[in-house]
């Protein structure tokens, strides 16, 4: 992958262009960046350079780096145990799934690669088997006399005894060995593994490189890629999803609708709490990473009820497909004076599954929240 295609990023092509050619590489490097900001395209991309800049034979090199088949070039990233890999699940046992995945969606997250793996009811992780490998692996000579690198893409899911195990590595590695760690949230990095990185921070893109990918790589109309650009919130892979029709959007509606409306009705009515019982079985039954997508929707549908509610038309993007559910109507509801508690109540319970809660109880209580904050009043 070269640096030419991937949108945007030019600051940082730029310094990771000069610093290789300075011979200023550091060791260890952290790249964060949101989903849909390009943190792995550029991992890639950055690797490419620095092994084929060192090449006898850059053709050759340059190939060997596009199929991810380069000898010198390692991955590690997020695995559980699936239908094939019954126990010890570690990247290399997962390489050609990981290959066709960086080929088709190079803008993919992470609920995506569980998803081609078949594990998408389980949290993936980088695990302490996967920590001895990567030792082991880094250990060896470099196959072709040049660097190695190591790409551990989505580093915030690296189990803590796994980041332990690497600590001495990332802060003594071998010669010429770089580490590069991507990652979404910084903040779920141990400090410990942050502290032996340079950090470099991918801001969202903007929507003319949007278009632009839109347009170069999908052959989208300019008019239409606008549109959808308007709506990613800077992320690619969104973008790629809105042009494409995500269908888990539509089920996520559907059971958007059914919780605000029985949360609403909920309030001195003790027989809906069935119903967001029920509701909160039926969520619970979809795996932990898709509570979190659908959860994060659900913070997207409040901020554009809020828009509307203020008239902000021009920023409200978000057409229910629903004719029974109209968004003009629930608006009113979403305003100042609980806008904020909604937030903090959805990443709050995005916070607790991500640690294994029980979701069950994790959604119910979230919904009967909800019932008390949507009947809050504004101020007049």
């Amino acid at each position: 992958m070269n640096f030419s295609n991937i949108l945007g990023q030019q600051h940082l092509k730029n310094h990771l262009i000069k610093s290789t050619d300075n011979g200023r590489i550091s060791h260890a490097q952290l790249f964060v960046g949101k989903e849909g900001s390009g943190v792995l395209p550029m991992a890639i991309a950055y690797a490419q350079y620095i092994l084929c800049s060192t090449s006898d034979n850059k053709e050759s090199c340059a190939l060997k780096c596009e199929k991810l088949m380069h000898p010198d070039l390692h991955f590690a990233f997020p695995v559980a145990s699936n239908d094939k890999i019954k126990s010890h699940p570690v990247s290399k046992l997962f390489l050609k799934e990981w290959r066709a995945f960086v080929n088709t969606t190079p803008y993919g997250n992470l609920f995506e690669w569980l998803q081609s793996i078949g594990i998408e009811n389980k949290q993936g992780q980088i695990g302490v088997d996967e920590a001895e490998d990567i030792v082991k692996s880094l250990k060896l000579k470099s196959f072709e006399g040049g660097y190695k690198i190591m790409i551990i893409w989505m580093a915030e899911k690296m189990h803590t005894s796994a980041a332990n195990k690497l600590l001495k590595l990332l802060e003594e590695p071998p010669e010429k060995t770089v580490f590069i760690l991507t990652a979404e949230n910084e903040e779920q990095i141990i400090s410990t593994i942050k502290s032996r990185c340079q950090i470099l921070q991918f801001p969202l893109l903007s929507e003319a490189h949007i278009v632009k990918g839109l347009v170069d790589f999908e052959g989208t109309d300019p008019p239409i890629a606008a549109q959808i650009a308007q709506q990613a919130d800077g992320n690619f892979n969104k973008a790629l999803h809105l042009l494409h029709n995500d269908n888990s959007d539509k089920q996520f509606e559907q059971w958007f609708i059914v919780w605000v409306r029985a949360a609403f009705k909920a309030k001195g009515n003790a027989t809906v709490i069935q119903e967001l019982i029920e509701w909160s079985e039926t969520i619970a039954k979809s795996g932990r990473e898709t509570q979190k997508r659908f959860l994060n929707y659900c913070l997207q549908f409040f901020r554009q009820a809020l828009l509307l509610n203020y008239n902000a038309d021009s920023l409200v993007f978000l057409e229910p497909t629903s004719p029974s559910f109209k968004l003009e109507n629930f608006a009113p509801y979403i305003h100042s004076r609980n806008i904020v508690e909604i937030n903090k109540e959805l990443n709050d319970a995005i916070y607790h599954i991500e640690r294994n809660g029980n979701p069950k109880i994790i959604l119910l209580d979230l919904s009967i929240k909800l019932t008390r904050l949507l009947h809050t009043k504004e101020q007049a």
